[in-house]
């Protein structure tokens, strides 16, 4: 890998591991200085390596680079490191341990996703900081993700970072008893942020894939630590691996979305499939039916590319199960093409009218399609007011390709 594209990658995955083990050595609180002290040693290499050359070992490199900053910075700041690790004013910085182990940066990033989790601090900011700190994504692309503006996200941070601070919330495992609690809402947050990427309407494809994979990563962690690989976690897993196994496939080369129907299986990822039958086994293991194991066994039937009545009526079946427990707008869309599969488009004309989803530009994408071949100037109609509700050139162009279809 060149020199220019290797910081950037470095950055990208060692960045997240070396704030998570300083944050945890110097307390929440200090979120900042973690961040600086891994920020400078970046810096480092950037004013380094041109010169120099890149290192045998880059990452070792980093590391050793991390933990001489981090020593020199407790050194200049006394005052601060007797109170954040009082163990410091007996033993002085030489024996100060900065673990970079491979275990305890997962123990690290896991305690840490605990602690961003909490439900003092809302989703939006728990997502926030699950990009920043955790996936070491860039103020810029948070924002892209978000459609937002850096000051925008500057600010939620900020507040976040604060509210973090105020509630004093420890960087460590929940206790037992509170694990199975605590877990639902990590378990939610990591969904938000594989759904910010799935669903996104930034024009990023490579970022909103990337937040998919880092919510799959995430959610690998979980499966990882004995206390969290429960039903619910697997079952999460494995719905992430069955959407992200059609990422080939969901785009064309002009970026226009490609149908479902459409979609060539060969460019299907099988490995992604093969894992998520292997997470959804295991999600089987417990008694309870969350909405996670509901859409995971909807997204296996999607892997199944047979057009057969079975296939529709127990995709049918499954959403109107998830209705009942977790109603959304996204899934109460997919529930009415499902129903056209298994019972006819007049039925599921019927059912789509009575939702009034008025707002968005999916629902006219479906009325659309459903009115087709049986009232084309009412398929016509609907795909306008889509357009007109799109938010993306590359939505907008996908329904201009419909609307001259008709």
């Amino acid at each position: 890998m060149k020199q220019q594209e290797l910081i950037p990658h470095l950055f990208r995955t060692e960045f997240r591991k070396i704030t998570a083990v300083l944050c945890k050595l110097f307390g929440i609180e200090h979120i900042e200085v973690a961040e600086d002290i891994v920020s400078e040693t970046f810096l480092t290499a950037v004013e380094t390596w041109p010169y120099k050359g890149i290192p045998e070992n880059p990452v070792a490199w980093l590391y050793a680079v991390a933990k001489n900053k981090t020593k020199n910075h407790i050194n200049r700041n006394r005052l601060f490191a007797d109170k954040v690790i009082p163990q410091i004013a007996q033993t002085g910085t030489d024996d100060v341990e900065i673990d970079l182990s491979e275990k305890n940066i997962a123990d690290s990033q896991l305690q840490m996703l605990f602690a961003i989790c909490h439900p003092s601090i809302s989703t939006e900011a728990q997502i926030c900081l699950a990009l920043r700190i955790l996936c070491g994504f860039g103020i810029d692309e948070i924002a892209d993700a978000f459609l937002s503006n850096k000051d925008t996200i500057n600010k939620r941070l900020f507040r976040a970072k604060e509210k973090l601070r105020n509630e004093k919330i420890a960087i460590e495992f929940p206790a037992e008893a509170e694990v199975n609690n605590r877990l639902e809402t990590v378990l939610l947050t990591l969904y938000l942020l594989y759904n910010e990427g799935y669903y996104s309407e930034s024009r990023d494809v490579v970022l909103r894939e990337e937040l998919c994979f880092e919510a799959i990563r995430l959610t690998g962690l979980l499966i990882d630590y004995d206390k969290t690989n429960l039903p619910d976690a697997n079952a999460l897993l494995a719905l992430m691996c069955f959407h992200a196994s059609r990422f080939p496939a969901r785009k064309d080369q002009n970026g226009e979305i490609v149908l479902y129907q459409q979609q060539d299986e060969n460019l299907w990822d099988q490995h992604l499939i093969g894992k998520g039958a292997y997470h959804l086994h295991q999600a089987s293991q417990g008694g309870r039916l969350s909405k996670y194991h509901l859409e995971a066994t909807i997204a296996w039937w999607h892997t199944q590319k047979a057009d057969t009545p079975e296939k529709w009526e127990s995709i049918l079946q499954l959403y109107n199960k998830l209705l009942q427990i977790a109603w959304s707008p996204i899934a109460a869309l997919n529930r009415t093409f499902a129903l056209a599969k298994a019972n006819g488009k007049p039925q599921a004309i019927v059912e789509a009218e009575k939702l009034q989803l008025n707002n968005n530009h999916y629902y006219f994408v479906l009325l659309g399609e459903l009115y087709t071949g049986i009232d084309n100037q009412r398929a016509k109609a609907n795909f306008e007011l889509a357009y007109t509700l799109a938010k993306t050139q590359t939505d907008k162009q996908t329904i201009q390709n419909r609307i001259v279809l008709l």
